[in-house]
């Protein structure tokens, strides 16, 4: 098969969209447009800022579609005529008008090895669950959620101190080379894809504002350690001391026995905060308090943290 002849429509928006939508230019596959979320007001300007896949495309010169609502805006995608529609962390559901039109169907790059972790957080998830592996898969688009056929996948391994930011690196690599090494077996037809096992399920719900609240009284220190650093660099866990947010940029745990009163700051070790944590000890290096400016624990300790040792987190 010659690659040039598919017409693609990729459809993607955040930063972990762009490796792929990069891959597919780099391998000379036909790109004809790009589908993104709309553009959104960033910063303290509130300017208008393109979506990083918009970005992207526009230094390659593909046209770029941004519907405010796919569902009802499909006619614009359908009119490039596309043969393949590849998708990756869109925002929005794919409707079903423009699932059954391309020739070669619609797939999807999915960061987790289904069915465990269907939705829009599966990097989170896997993190807060204190899972050992995760991966990506090359899947079908269905009118459901994350249900169709895997055509292919790759297993990551998750490391003790990854946090969601590392580990998403781990997998935009990882996600390319299954691109490469799978998508012309999929064009070619090599690959008839294997139905999910609907028994193991897992949904991966969006992370909401509610989830950046970590409790030192009811999370035992694997718990907490894990709720925090699935948390980073998104959108950031804080804990509550003396009516305050602390926000935690960078931990580290010490699993020990001990007596203090769980949330007690501890004081500075080593560099780190300590703070005393359901069977151990939970090691802050970076952090920002309430009204201050994000910093390490060392300048923290140097200033208005040495008022905080000895006070517990709510």
């Amino acid at each position: 098969m010659i690659m040039e002849n598919v017409r693609i429509v990729f459809i993607g928006t955040p930063v972990f969209a762009t490796d792929i939508l990069r891959t597919l230019v780099e391998e000379n596959y036909n790109v004809v447009a790009v589908v993104s979320q709309p553009d959104k007001p960033s910063g303290r300007k509130h300017e208008i800022k393109p979506t990083p896949v918009h970005e992207l495309a526009d230094s390659f010169h593909i046209p770029v579609l941004q519907p405010e609502k796919l569902s009802k805006e499909y006619q614009n995608v359908l009119d490039y005529q596309p043969d393949l529609i590849v998708t990756c962390a869109y925002g929005q559901i794919v409707p079903e008008t423009i699932l059954k039109e391309p020739k070669y169907g619609c797939v999807n790059i999915h960061p987790s090895l289904l069915p465990k972790y269907r939705g829009g957080a599966p990097v989170h998830h896997a993190i807060w669950a204190g899972d050992k592996e995760t991966g990506v898969c090359l899947m079908e688009m269905v009118k459901a959620m994350d249900a169709g056929k895997v055509y292919a996948k790759r297993i990551v391994q998750i490391d003790d101190d990854d946090t969601t930011e590392t580990l998403n690196l781990k997998l935009r690599k990882v996600s390319c080379e299954l691109l490469k090494e799978e998508l012309p077996r999929y064009l070619n037809g090599e690959l008839p894809g294997e139905a999910q096992d609907e028994s193991g399920v897992v949904i991966a719900r969006n992370i909401s504002k509610e989830d950046e609240f970590v409790s030192f009284k009811n999370e035992e220190i694997n718990v907490l350690y894990n709720h925090i650093r699935a948390c980073i660099d998104w959108p950031i866990s804080y804990g509550m001391i003396e009516g305050k947010r602390m926000k935690f940029y960078k931990v580290r745990k010490e699993v020990i026995n001990h007596t203090y009163q769980e949330g007690t700051i501890l004081g500075l070790k080593d560099h780190a905060l300590e703070i005393a944590a359901k069977n151990g000890i939970l090691k802050v290096y970076e952090l920002q308090l309430e009204g201050k400016n994000k910093m390490d624990a060392d300048a923290f300790m140097n200033g208005l943290g040495r008022s905080y040792i000895g006070k517990v987190f709510e």
